[in-house]
């Protein structure tokens, strides 16, 4: 029997809900001595785009996607970067992309099946391209909370082919077990991983081989079928920016706030904050009421010293943080 091999390039379909470890993943994924050279394509779901800017080297290949989710409003352009890639990877644009893969991280919110079917309904891009795999990241702190709420964090477990379950540094034992079976019952034929700070070795994420469209459609009849995606409409997103340097006793009296107010109900939130007389970037991140900031690289010298944070959650009172945010502001 003579085996060929596929020409097409692989992709892989990384996602999981709001918080769950995806830009750490990616991060990893980059950074890894794997000898790809990989195009990365990130979509979120607010308008001011925090993801980009925080994946690391990079630069040259992100393809970032912020005016709606990639599994609904602009899907035609998700199709339009990856025949662009093809474009560029074979010369028949002025700039010149080398690469061995894809990898699409999508927003926490997307369900992964109608961004599959881009890869079969789409004659340029199945006949170019092979959906690889799709890897989900779980965060086992508030999976059941998940699950319990949404259809899109069940979604995203159903047709994941590799489940990481990440911060299992935070679950007590016996909790993991009840998620993992849990998370076995849905999905049965999804590998599971356990990790912290979404660390894993490449060999589970990238080359799998896994997509199966036969098992896909056992999950979801109507997989080739083309329909329309629609989130709730109390989930929203809130985009926050500030070009003056901010107060750091303000900002912790808001984050608290915050926390306590509107925390429950905060899904995910993320940014990057301009602080007074600090030289460098913080980044601010959590889901829920856990919450955390780090001290990143300093500015560049032509990059404006602006923060910015994206909140993603249900029912927020936009008013309430705008104004709070605003009296952050260093006098």
């Amino acid at each position: 029997m003579t085996i060929v091999e596929d020409p097409r390039i692989p992709v892989t379909i990384l996602t999981g809900f709001l918080g769950a470890g995806k830009t750490t993943l990616l991060n990893h994924v980059l950074t890894a001595d794997h000898g790809q050279k990989i195009a990365v394509i990130v979509n979120e779901f607010g308008e001011v785009g925090i993801d980009n800017q925080l994946v690391i080297g990079a630069d040259e290949e992100i393809f970032e996607m912020n005016n709606g989710c990639i599994c609904c409003t602009v899907r035609s352009d998700l199709i339009d970067i990856l025949r662009g890639l093809l474009g560029a990877k074979f010369g028949e644009t002025e700039r010149k992309i080398d690469f061995d893969r894809v990898l699409i991280e999508t927003t926490g919110l997307a369900d992964p099946a109608p961004v599959a079917q881009t890869f079969f309904v789409d004659e340029i891009v199945s006949n170019f391209f092979k959906l690889d795999s799709i890897v989900t990241v779980v965060d086992a702190k508030h999976a059941e909370q998940h699950l319990d709420e949404g259809h899109e964090a069940q979604e995203q477990v159903a047709f994941a082919d590799v489940l990481l379950l990440n911060k299992v540094d935070l679950v007590e034992p016996e909790d993991l077990v009840r998620l993992e079976n849990r998370l076995t019952h849905m999905n049965p034929q999804a590998k599971i991983h356990r990790t912290e700070q979404s660390s894993i070795s490449m060999d589970y994420v990238l080359g799998l081989n896994a997509f199966d469209l036969d098992k896909k459609l056992e999950i979801e009849p109507g997989f080739l079928e083309e329909e329309h995606h629609h989130h709730d409409d109390d989930v929203f997103c809130i985009a926050l920016t500030e070009d003056r340097p901010l107060d750091l006793d303000k900002v912790n009296e808001f984050i608290n706030e915050w926390l306590v107010e509107h925390g429950p109900d905060t899904f995910r939130y993320k940014g990057i904050l301009n602080l007074h007389n600090v030289s460098k970037r913080v980044i601010f991140q959590g889901v829920h009421m856990l919450f955390g900031t780090q001290i990143d690289r300093a500015w560049k010298e032509n990059e404006p010293r602006r923060s910015e944070i994206v909140i993603i959650g249900r029912n927020l009172d936009e008013q309430w943080f705008r104004s709070n945010f605003a009296c952050c502001v260093s006098v």
